[in-house]
């Protein structure tokens, strides 16, 4: 620990020796409109020299990076940053209030259910009429039936059952002709040496609903049950380490993956765990303060990590080996393909013109799924036990990536790359090792526990 924090003030040092011409890397033009009631300038300057921003006297830190928070008047704001003899000029436009076209409609209630299908696969079934935040409650295939009861705010209401109701978009359904009850058939189960198996027949598909706690499948508009609602429950053995379920035709297939045997000594032995690194190709991601792109950044701490995990004896999968683009859908398929018991996804963080960059920092992790919440809480503990990022807490968000039921699925902002501070921290090379190593001990903790 002593080397590791001498390694990191050594690097500062040696930051601090670097003399960098006056760079601004937001905002990305001289001439903008922002409709925020503040914004923030960020980019490098010369240490040895005074940075001003309109005569105010701005703190740059020692590897040359700042960031400067700023109110916003509405119209033209103008602002002049000076570094010695080097002087850039900005106009930020604020837009004046404009009266809101938006009106919110009430909800409507149908005095006669419509139907409808699911258009297409993976379409979010809501608690609430808002797209937005961790309100799914399932993701419906393609030609699930459903009852309309009503709408709002474009999406339909949908009855499940006597009691409770649910929300889809109305873009992502079509009508379809009436809806039966519908009739379950079967109900088997087999295992294997990963996974308990489930098929549970019905005579047509219907709309379900998986829980975690207690695990449980609920499926409605089930004929001769109570409230037209069919439970299955599973008691678990163990903890939850992935799951999936889906329809094959009118059979419904849930495969819960077992949780493995875990050599004490070599917790990561033989575990498959996928590696993403944010971004890629034509995404840059955010840009720190002295120019470095978060794709890059991610791609070599990912990489670090990948090794770290092979010394210690996981197989490893990348989304990407390099410079390439890659789809949000496609790093899942990646980890579904290769059947990953642990998704990482590796960012770096920054915040919007509302937010002040010097007053946020650290390492936050993000979650969907409730199952995967220790293995968030383990990384973090570990990797702010060992590293120079404060806690920036474990947080549960609605993040594509990590809506991924078949492993578990975390997304790691290593640091805010527009925090002067984390920003000189992230491009360290010995510190992007030793976040691997962290990560890495983080994971190894959560399988032993």
């Amino acid at each position: 620990m002593i080397m590791r924090f001498a390694a990191v003030i050594l690097s500062l040092f040696l930051f601090s020796q670097s003399v960098y011409a006056l760079d601004i890397v937001y905002p990305k033009s001289q001439n903008v409109t922002i409709n925020s009631t503040t914004t923030f300038f960020v980019g490098s300057a010369d240490t040895t020299i005074p940075l001003k921003v309109n005569g105010k006297t701005v703190s740059v830190h020692k590897s040359g990076g700042f960031a400067y928070f700023v109110d916003l008047n509405f119209g033209e704001n103008n602002f002049t940053i000076e570094s010695g003899d080097q002087k850039q000029n900005f106009t930020i436009v604020r837009p004046k209030l404009q009266s809101s076209s938006t009106i919110q409609k009430p909800e409507i209630n149908y005095e006669t259910p419509m139907f409808v299908s699911t258009a297409k696969d993976n379409i979010p079934l809501r608690s609430t009429p808002v797209d937005d935040g961790i309100n799914r409650i399932a993701h419906l295939q393609e030609g699930i039936p459903l009852t309309v009861a009503g709408e709002k705010n474009g999406f339909y209401k949908i009855r499940l059952n006597g009691s409770q109701n649910a929300w889809i978009s109305i873009k992502d359904v079509s009508p379809c002709e009436g809806l039966q009850p519908v009739h379950l058939l079967s109900r088997t189960s087999v295992e294997d040496d990963k996974y308990y198996i489930f098929k549970i027949e019905f005579d047509q598909k219907t709309v379900y609903q998986i829980e975690e706690s207690p695990f449980s499948v609920k499926f409605y508009n089930v004929a001769d049950k109570p409230d037209s609602t069919f439970i299955f429950t599973f008691p678990l053995p163990q903890r939850l380490a992935g799951y999936s379920g889906y329809f094959e035709g009118n059979t419904f297939i849930l495969k819960i993956r077992k949780f493995p045997d875990i050599d004490k000594k070599r917790p990561l032995k033989n575990l498959k765990i996928v590696i993403d690194a944010g971004h890629g190709g034509n995404e840059n991601g955010a840009t720190g303060c002295l120019g470095d792109k978060e794709k890059d950044i991610n791609l070599k701490i990912a990489r670090n990590l990948a090794h770290e995990l092979r010394l210690h004896g996981a197989k490893v999968v990348m989304t990407r080996n390099g410079d390439e683009s890659a789809g949000l859908q496609e790093r899942v398929d990646i980890t579904n393909k290769n059947d990953g018991m642990i998704f990482i996804s590796i960012h770096g963080n920054a915040v919007p013109d509302s937010l002040n960059p010097n007053e946020n920092s650290g390492t936050s992790i993000y979650y969907y799924y409730p199952q995967a919440k220790p293995l968030a809480d383990a990384v973090l503990k570990s990797m702010v036990s060992g590293l120079p990022f404060k806690d920036d807490k474990v947080r549960q968000r609605s993040f594509a990536v990590v809506r991924n039921t078949n492993a578990l699925s975390i997304l790691i902002e290593v640091g805010y790359l527009i925090n002067p501070s984390d920003n000189s921290y992230l491009i360290d090379e010995e510190i992007q090792k030793q976040t691997a190593k962290q990560i890495a001990a983080g994971i190894e903790k959560f399988l032993k526990d």
